[in-house]
């Protein structure tokens, strides 16, 4: 690895509308392999690298509330959409000759394994990329949540978040354009403003 690498192990969350590139919804494959590709430039330099994906381009259940499908049922269809998104990565990675596990917290055998902490290190010590999707595997917890949990059992040394939004801001800027965006802003303010 070379002495420039400032992390040697990093997991990166990847929100699920990033995936759906170009279109609304769904998975834009072209953006995927694009993505997949700078992930791989990273890996190459000796980063080990894990990833956490959302669902949100396929099922949310903050965008369906209103549809009358129960919260805890949403949220597991919302689980089972970021395995899906999941399987697109590693379909992507392993088209560039990358060596790639998805890990699923949940239980989907037919195309993933079982998430595990010491297998998902085991794989990231023997240099393959590991994919975690299903959430925590459990209903009213993000994908952000399983980031920052799946980042400690893997013993990552920093925790990246890519989504479509360039920042943290006071509202949503994609629906209030008097949105202010923070450049520093303390956890003692974003725990004021909740």
């Amino acid at each position: 690895m070379s002495s420039e690498i400032k992390y040697k192990r990093v997991l990166l969350k990847l929100s699920g509308e990033v995936l759906a590139g170009k279109y609304e919804s769904g998975i834009d494959v072209e953006y995927v392999a694009e993505l997949c590709e700078e992930i791989a430039e990273l890996h190459e330099m000796g980063v080990q690298i894990a990833l956490v994906v959302g669902g949100g381009n396929i099922w949310r259940y903050r965008d369906f509330k209103d549809s009358g499908i129960e919260r805890i049922m949403s949220d597991n269809m919302g689980m089972m959409a970021t395995v899906m998104n999941g399987s697109a990565l590693k379909g992507a990675f392993e088209k560039l000759g990358l060596e790639c596990r998805v890990s699923s917290a949940l239980h989907v055998r037919q195309v993933a394994e079982d998430y595990l902490p010491p297998r998902g290190r085991h794989h990231l010590e023997q240099n393959r990329i590991v994919v975690c999707v299903g959430g925590t595997g459990s209903p009213f917890f993000t994908t952000d949540s399983a980031a920052a949990l799946r980042a400690l059992e893997l013993n990552c040394d920093i925790l990246l978040k890519a989504t479509k939004v360039d920042g943290v801001y006071d509202s949503d800027p994609e629906t209030d354009p008097t949105a202010k965006k923070y450049d520093e802003i303390s956890i003692l303010k974003c725990l004021q403003k909740i």
